[in-house]
C-alpha cells in the first residue's frame, strides 16, 4: 500500500497555478502577494495588524525584541515544545524559566506559573500543543495581575479558537507558523499578530536589516535588524491555503473523532484530551504504555514504518537537550513534560486522509503493540 506519512500539505490546482503566475511575473521576493496575504490574515484576526515572516521562530524573536526583553530578563514558558520556543529567548540574551505541563492538556500548567514569577520576569510564552488552546482567560488574568506581557507561541494554532474567538484575533503578541506540516502552509513561513500600528515601524526594521528607505532614494539604519522577510511565492501558497482553513479544520476534527473510535482500548494508549470545539487538531498524539511494552518507542516507529505508516515525535522535553543541560537543567525537573516527551508519538493526520486511513493506522498499531504488551 502507499506509504502514509504523518502529515502532508493539501495544495489545490488553483494555488499551484497561482504560484506559476507569480513565477512568470518576475516578482518573486516580497511584493504585492505578501501585502495581499497580510491583509487576508489581518481580516482573519479581526482587523489587527499582521506581518508575515520567513518563520514563526523569527516572529517570536522579533516579539521579544519589540518588548525590549534581553540580558537579565526572564520569560516563563513550557519545556514541552519545539526547541525554538526556548532558543529564541536565549538568542535575545534572556533566560527561559520552564514550568511543567498539565498532564491532561499537555500545555503549560497555569497553576504553577505564578510561583515561577520573579522580579526579573518580563513575559509569559505559552504554547498551544497540537493546537489545543491554553486557557486564555486565566493566562491573561495572571499576566495582568503581575504586569507581564504575553507572547503566544501559537505556531500550531491556526484554525483553533478560545471560546469562539479565533486564536490571533485577541491577546497580546501572537506568532503563528505556516511550516509545511502546519494546518495551513506557505512551505516555510509564519506571521506575527501585533497590537497596533505603532509597533509596525520597529517591526519592519527588525524584519529586514533595520533599513528605512526614503522617497529620495536614500536610506538609513538605526537598529541591527535581521533578514526574515517572506517571498511572494510563499505568500501565494498561503493565500490559497487560508481560503480552505475552515475546510481543513473540519476535516481534522472529523479524523480525530475517528481515531478515538478506531483505537483499540486494549492497547493501553493514553489518548489526548477530546476537544472538538476549540482545538484545530494539528496533531493526534497518544502516549505509548512503555512500562508495559517489550519494545521501545524507536522500535514501534520502525515497525509502523514497515507497515507503511509514518510516525512522528513531537516533542522531547527540551530542557533535557545538551544545550539546556549545560545551562543547569536536569532529569526530574519537570516530570510531566519528561514523561510525555518520552512516550509521545504523532499519528498520521492531514486533510487528504480518509476514514479508511485512520482505520489502517489503528489496525497497524494493534498488529505492532498487542504482541509487545507484557
Amino acid at each position: 500500500m502507499e506509504f502514509l506519512p504523518f502529515t502532508r500539505p493539501s495544495l489545490d490546482e488553483e494555488t499551484i497555478q497561482g504560484v506559476v503566475e507569480v513565477l512568470r511575473s518576475g516578482w518573486i521576493t516580497s511584493g504585492p502577494k505578501v501585502k495581499e496575504f497580510e491583509a487576508a490574515l489581518s481580516a482573519h484576526c479581526g482587523g489587527r495588524p499582521v506581518r508575515v515572516l520567513s518563520s514563526a521562530t523569527a516572529g517570536m524573536e522579533i516579539a521579544l525584541q519589540l518588548l525590549g526583553i534581553g540580558a537579565g530578563d526572564e520569560v516563563i514558558t513550557t519545556p514541552l515544545s519545539w526547541v525554538a520556543t526556548g532558543n529564541v529567548i536565549l538568542h535575545v540574551g534572556a533566560r527561559p524559566v520552564f514550568v511543567d505541563v498539565d498532564p491532561l492538556t499537555r500545555n503549560i500548567d497555569l497553576d504553577q506559573v505564578e510561583a515561577a514569577i520573579t522580579p526579573r520576569t518580563k513575559a509569559i510564552m505559552p504554547v498551544d500543543l497540537a493546537g489545543l488552546p491554553v486557557d486564555r482567560d486565566r493566562l491573561y488574568a495572571i499576566a495582568e495581575h503581575h504586569g507581564l506581557r504575553v507572547i503566544e507561541d501559537a505556531a500550531q494554532s491556526m484554525g483553533a479558537n478560545w471560546r469562539g474567538k479565533p486564536i490571533g484575533s485577541f491577546g497580546d503578541l501572537i506568532s503563528i507558523s505556516f511550516h509545511a506540516n502546519k494546518n495551513i502552509t506557505t512551505s516555510e513561513g509564519g506571521c506575527l499578530v501585533l497590537n497596533d500600528e505603532s509597533q509596525l515601524p520597529l517591526f519592519e526594521k527588525l524584519r529586514l536589516q533595520g533599513v528605512v528607505r526614503h522617497a529620495d532614494g536614500t536610506m538609513d539604519v538605526d537598529v541591527a535588524g535581521g533578514k526574515a522577510n517572506l517571498t511572494d511565492i510563499a505568500a501565494r501558497i498561503g493565500l490559497g491555503q487560508l481560503q480552505r482553513l475552515e475546510e481543513f479544520t473540519a476535516k481534522r476534527r472529523q479524523l480525530a473523532r475517528h481515531y478515538f473510535a478506531s483505537i483499540d482500548p486494549e492497547l493501553g494508549l493514553e489518548l489526548p484530551l477530546q476537544d472538538f470545539e476549540q482545538s484545530n487538531w494539528h496533531m493526534f498524539q497518544p502516549l505509548l504504555p512503555l512500562d508495559r511494552l517489550s519494545i521501545s518507542r524507536g522500535e514501534f516507529i520502525e515497525q509502523m514504518k514497515q507497515c507503511g505508516i509514518g510516525i512522528g515525535v513531537h516533542y522531547p522535553a527540551m530542557h533535557l537537550f545538551t544545550l539546556y543541560r549545560q545551562l543547569g537543567w536536569k532529569d526530574g525537573d519537570y516530570p510531566h513534560a519528561e514523561r510525555i516527551g518520552e512516550r509521545t508519538v504523532t499519528l498520521p493526520l492531514f486533510p487528504a486522509m480518509h476514514s479508511g486511513d485512520v482505520e489502517r493506522v489503528g489496525m497497524a498499531m494493534r498488529e505492532v503493540l498487542l504482541p509487545a504488551l507484557t
